[in-house]
């Protein structure tokens, strides 16, 4: 039998499947109402976004915002996967997968449309490419860069993002001297409410983060992508696949000092850690106000939070700082492990006196 043949009898017998598969979709298509350009957020109007997602992460229910918000993904859409082994027939099983691709397809859709209306009422080529609005993703190892280059093992324990073309060629149109920093946004009435955490009572500031500043790991990323350290995902409270905005930021100041708070008071024990310190913070571009970040020093890995920024030269306190190629000083406060013992023992003498 030759190739031909054989390939017109494979298609005759899928061509069944097909024909369902394709039936079904459009009934489906028909039910889920594709999300309009001119119901998506204006780019225009990036930073006076409606109210309405601050009353959701504040506990309130929305207004109208509706049933199907084309920036919101269901995670849960994605599982379980579906099986070709477990699945009653194969038509099932392509209809799930059918489903799941579907429902991503209009998130990735809403934001490109989105994007696609940025760049054609941006005043300048440039203005065109040094912004993104992006469904964000947590970095791994894969993103590890090879050895020899400057942030090999700092995945997850720097600043760096994954990032898309685009913001390359930003810089080199915008001529942006280094370090490249890169802001970070929550989108009111299109970002998912806050991931709930527990409240930190030493480190309030950390609730309601709406923005991080970080620098780029590469710039390989898929168009409408973003891939994030876990540290900067948390400080956000994103889920993967949430949406954010991006912007190529040149604004941001230089830092002369800031305050740290070890999680843990084993860090002040290691010998001679400003050292430490001072060789770790070479691998963050840029500081923000309120954040976790981590550092690792010999398989441990250690946590500080931001409690206290100041720019230079006057010594102001900042929400951002750049921390790259600037002279900053660092200085610990009192380990979080600590005051949570301190706070312990007077809660005790407290009930004690009460007692008695």
């Amino acid at each position: 039998m030759t190739l031909a043949k054989r390939r017109n009898r494979i298609q005759r017998r899928l061509s069944p499947f097909a024909i369902l598969l394709v039936a079904y979709a459009a009934q489906l298509s028909s039910a889920i109402p594709a999300p309009s350009l001119h119901d998506l957020p204006k780019a225009t109007s990036l930073a006076s976004s409606s109210l309405k997602s601050q009353a959701n992460e504040n506990g309130n229910p929305s207004n109208n915002d509706g049933d199907h918000n084309p920036f919101h993904f269901d995670p849960t859409s994605q599982y379980p996967t579906p099986s070709l082994l477990t699945s009653p027939s194969p038509l099932s099983f392509l209809l799930a997968k059918w489903t799941q691709a579907n429902s991503l397809a209009i998130l990735e859709q809403a934001v490109e449309d989105h994007n696609a209306e940025h760049v054609a009422t941006s005043s300048s080529l440039a203005d065109s490419l040094s912004y993104r609005r992006c469904i964000v993703l947590p970095l791994d190892d894969r993103f590890d860069p090879p050895v020899g280059v400057f942030s090999h093992k700092h995945v997850q324990t720097g600043d760096k993002m994954s990032l898309s073309r685009n913001f390359w060629e930003a810089i080199a149109k915008s001529k942006a001297e280094v370090p490249w920093l890169f802001e970070v946004t929550r989108v009111e009435g299109v970002t998912s409410p806050r991931v709930q955490v527990p409240l930190d009572e030493f480190h309030p500031t950390s609730k309601n983060l709406s923005r991080v500043v970080g620098g780029a790991l590469d710039f390989r990323c898929p168009e409408n992508y973003a891939f994030l350290p876990h540290w900067m995902m948390k400080a956000l409270g994103l889920r993967p696949r949430d949406v954010v905005d991006v912007r190529l930021v040149t604004t941001t100041p230089p830092g002369s000092a800031v305050k740290l708070r070890p999680h843990s008071n084993s860090f002040l024990n290691i010998h001679n850690h400003q050292a430490v310190l001072e060789t770790e913070l070479k691998h963050y571009s840029a500081l923000t106000l309120g954040t976790t970040i981590p550092f690792d020093y010999r398989g441990e890995r250690f946590y500080f939070d931001v409690v206290d920024l100041r720019s230079a030269p006057r010594g102001e306190r900042v929400g951002t700082a750049k921390v790259q190629d600037c002279d900053i000083a660092a200085e610990f406060v009192r380990a979080k492990d600590e005051m949570k013992k301190m706070k312990r023992e007077r809660d005790m003498k407290r009930k004690s006196s009460k007692s008695e």
